[in-house]
């Protein structure tokens, strides 16, 4: 089971790697989000610089209240922050109204997101092409063929014609990386995609992840709580009151681990 794109573009599934971009996935240039108002406000967050390289696989941590899921929100056009600048595949979203974002997230954008989100009335295979026909119906000719050819890279191939309730969780959550990948997305959010798997299915997921920015040359960017999934990244940043605290290159899961540790009980750093 591998990723890997073909010589005319669509999913090859023996097929080597593809090579990143050099163009920025994600940009983030002194983002700040705010709520509320006077003695009340919250920022959630307080100024965030970065710089994700096309197909790269990035780990979000921190302690509860961090700015973690603000963080994905804005980046992903899922919120607008309060100042600064969002760009993603260099088109600058800050200033985008709804319709616009809207367009881009169908088009432009994968999620996967810790409850799966598929329809129970729609097949496997629909639940893949959905993004496709949401972005304008150009799962037409090509859109089966690549639906297959993605649940087959997944571990699902013949299962197209079942229903997610017929699935196990993690085969579930190996629906929504094929779906969150139809699109050929510039980047993949994903909101703890395993939380809701136990370890060994949590493991092959994270595989899958992998795979993809590896041999598909996909972008990711995934918030967890889990040390053993940011080991799966080239890179953790850590977020801590709105601001990035530190970053780790690939690490095994105690080097993580124990950098959270420093986060969450910041005397253990003294």
């Amino acid at each position: 089971m591998g990723f890997g794109r073909g010589s005319d573009g669509e999913w090859d599934v023996t097929g080597a790697g593809h090579v990143p971009g050099v163009a920025p996935a994600v940009e983030l240039s002194d983002v700040r989000r705010s709520y509320g108002r006077g003695a009340g406000t919250v920022h959630a967050l307080r100024g965030i610089d970065l710089s994700l390289p096309s197909g790269s696989f990035t780990a979000v941590m921190g302690p509860s209240g961090s700015g973690k899921s603000t963080f994905l929100q804005c980046a992903a056009g899922l919120d607008h922050p309060t100042s600064g600048s969002v760009r993603l595949g260099g088109t600058e979203i800050t200033g985008m109204n709804e319709n616009q974002l809207t367009a881009l997230r169908r088009s432009r954008l994968g999620f996967i997101f810790q409850a799966f989100n598929l329809l129970p009335s729609l097949t496997v295979e629909q639940n893949v092409l959905l993004p496709l026909r949401l972005a304008g119906g150009r799962a037409t000719a090509g859109g089966p063929a690549r639906a297959a050819a993605l649940l087959a890279q997944v571990g699902l191939e013949g299962k197209g014609h079942r229903r997610p309730g017929e699935l196990s969780g993690g085969q579930q959550q190996r629906v929504a990386i094929a779906r969150a990948l139809v699109t050929r997305p510039d980047v993949v959010f994903a909101d703890e995609p395993t939380g809701a798997l136990d370890t060994t299915t949590a493991a092959e997921v994270l595989a899958l992840l992998r795979g993809a920015v590896d041999s598909l040359g996909a972008t990711v960017v995934m918030v967890t709580h889990d040390p053993a999934a940011a080991a799966h990244a080239d890179q953790v940043l850590f977020l801590a009151d709105g601001l990035i605290a530190d970053r780790l290159p690939r690490s095994p899961a105690h080097a993580v681990a124990s950098r959270m540790t420093t986060l969450t009980h910041p005397a253990a750093a003294a």
